[in-house]
């Protein structure tokens, strides 16, 4: 049976290693966040996902 794990709730933008695997938490529109662990092959895909989209302002 798996762990049960307490809710996020809500809360900030955050990316963090956790284990073997990098676990982002973003907020959601309605409350609440969404959970994605993924390794870090794939953090980096998405971050130049994000980096190659060119809709998304950067600084």
């Amino acid at each position: 049976m798996a762990a049960m794990k307490p809710r996020t709730g809500d809360g900030p933008l955050e990316v963090a290693k956790e284990g073997r695997g990098i676990v982002l938490r973003m907020p959601i529109e309605g409350g609440g966040r969404l959970v994605v662990e993924m390794t870090a092959d794939e953090a980096a895909s998405l971050g130049v996902a994000i980096r190659d989209c060119a809709e998304v302002p950067f600084e």
